[in-house]
This record gives C-alpha cells, structure tokens and sequence, in this order.
C-alpha cells in the first residue's frame, strides 16, 4: 500500500461533513431496502440513496405538495444515485492505486467532529450515533471514505496555474452586469386619480396642479401625500421606501430613475391618473473596475476550470465501468 501523502496537505479543506448527514431519510425507516445500484460488483442501495438526500427531501417537502413535490424528489434521488455512483468510482480508483489513508487522519477528523459539533464531549457523540443506529466504527468507515473522495478529487484535478490576462478581459467584457450594484431610489409619490365621482378629469387634474404649486412653494411631499394622494401609500405619506427597477409601471420608472435626488417632478399623466413624484436618495448602479474585480474573476475561472477536469476524470471512470441503476 501507498500513503496518499500529496493530497493530504489539503484534503482539510476538502471534507467538510457534519455528523448528521449520516443519518436516515426521516419517516422512511419502515420502508424495505433493495438496490437502487450496481458499480463494479459493489451495490448501492436505497437507504444509502435516502440517507444522503434527506437533508434537502425535508426541505423540498415544506415547499412542495402532489404531483410537483413527487417530481422534486425524484430528480433529487436520481442526482443523489448519481453521487453515490460517483463516489464509488472515486473510491475503487483509490483502491486500484494501492494508495492509503493513515488512520491517525481519520481519527483527526472525528475528534475535530466532536470538538466543533459536541462541545468536545465523546459521550454524547456516541450516544448521537448509537440513535442513528451506527457504530463508531461504521462512522469512522464513512470518513473515511469522504476523506479519499475528496484527495483524490484534489490529486486528479489539475488546473493551470496561471489564467491568461485575456481570458479574465473577455470574461469582464462578457459579464459586466455580474460586478455592477442594482441600481434603486427612495421614492415618495402622490397619486390623484384623474377620475372620482365627485369630480372631472380637468377638475382632477387642476387639483394636481395645486398640489404641485403648494410643493414649489415649500410645502413637505409627505404632508401633501397625506393628505390629497389616493393610492395605498397615503398614509405613510406617498412612501414606497428603497424600490428597484421594474417596480413601477415603465413611465414612471423612466421618470424617476433619471431625476436628480431631491428634486420634485413635474405632474406625470399615466392610465388616467396624475403622479408627482419625489426621490429622497438613491444608490447603486456602479460597476467595479476591471483591476478591482480581478482577483475574483480569475478565482472563478479557475474553479471553472477544476470542475472541467473533474468532470472529465469521471467521465472516463465511468466510461471504463459496469454500472447499473434500477
């Protein structure tokens, strides 16, 4: 056997599971086990399947119900097969490369468990296990197992150190509104509906005029909006607080979003009614610099990159085995 010395520099960084994804799928204990795959001989089974998707099945079922919570589920355990066959394969190359993992790592590891999830208390953490109806020892298989995925992942996938200054260029180019602020306003607005039973359009509209004249004059937007606007905003005062774009009906957006802070609009006919409109601040809408984002882009082209590779290393593992899924 070989030790698995190159990778395990960094497989810390690499596994990071905690306790309770070992456990089983809630509310499905009573049902019958069976095969859900085959790799190379060795069989995956349903509960396995379970075990690794309840964690997101729990979540799924709070948002889901009928047919489309049925569809959700079953996409998740299919990808959850998928996982497992992965791993597996993963695992068996590890084999086949006569490499070995010292058990003093996968002792590390646990202890780092019950450091970080137990307060440090072994009792406990064995007791939490023995719920889950595992051992310390099965426990410490599937660490174990987590631990070769991950260093043989990091000793296969290898990635160009340097991203070419054109690439991450184009990249910025390409992706601009990625580093650019959404752009929003604190808005006030007062609405006079241009029809009332009581009342004319032109009569209406002369209304909005006086209004507009008495805030020209130095009377307070709120005070106004209180008491002569006629939309869902009165009584806060026409405030509808911080809004982005494609809040507001395309011509008052195209109003507000180009007014000068502080400044008070004209009176804006729209679908029958007369708005005034008020922006008290505004921000974002900025994109970072090529030189400010930089460090970024090309951290994410090279993870890109890994993902690549990762893919294709499976790939031709999977091209090269017997696998069967029921």
């Amino acid at each position: 056997m070989r030790p698995f010395v190159a990778v395990l520099l960094t497989v810390g960084a690499l596994v990071q599971v905690p306790v309770h994804n070992v456990a089983s799928a809630e509310g499905e204990a009573t049902v019958v086990d069976g095969i859900a795959a085959i790799v190379n001989g060795e069989v995956i089974t349903y509960s396995q399947v379970r075990a690794l998707s309840a964690p997101q099945e729990r979540m799924l079922r709070q948002q889901y119900t009928g047919q489309d919570l049925a569809k959700k589920l079953t996409e998740l355990r299919q990808l959850a097969v998928k996982d497992l066959i992965d791993r597996r394969l993963v695992i068996q190359a590890f084999k086949k490369e006569s490499f070995e993992i010292p058990d003093h790592l996968v002792d590390q590891r646990v202890n780092q468990i019950i450091r970080e999830s137990f307060g440090g208390d072994r009792i406990t953490f064995v007791k939490t296990l023995e719920a889950q109806n595992y051992t310390l020892g099965e426990f410490k298989q599937k660490e174990m197992e987590k631990i070769i995925v991950g260093a043989m992942r990091g000793h296969n996938v290898k990635t160009n150190s340097i991203v070419p200054p054109t690439k991450i260029d184009e990249y910025y180019r390409k992706h601009r509104d990625e580093f650019t602020s959404k752009e929003q306003i604190k808005l006030r607005m007062i609405m006079i509906s241009g029809h009332k039973d009581t009342a004319s359009a032109p009569a209406q509209k002369e209304l909005a005029e006086e209004v507009l004249g008495k805030l020209a004059s130095g009377a307070e937007c709120e005070q106004m909006a209180q008491m002569y606007s006629e939309d869902s905003t009165k009584d806060s005062g026409g405030d509808w607080g911080w809004i982005e774009r494609k809040t507001l009906a395309e011509p008052l957006e195209k109003f507000a979003f180009n007014m000068p802070v502080g400044r008070i609009s004209n009176i804006i006919d729209y679908a029958g009614n007369y708005y005034i409109l008020k922006v008290e601040d505004k921000h974002g809408g900025s994109t970072k610099s090529l030189t400010e984002v930089r460090a970024d882009i090309e951290k994410k082209l090279e993870q890109e990159e890994a993902q690549q590779i990762q893919e294709r290393w499976l790939a031709s593992l999977r091209k090269k085995a017997y696998i069967k899924t029921f």
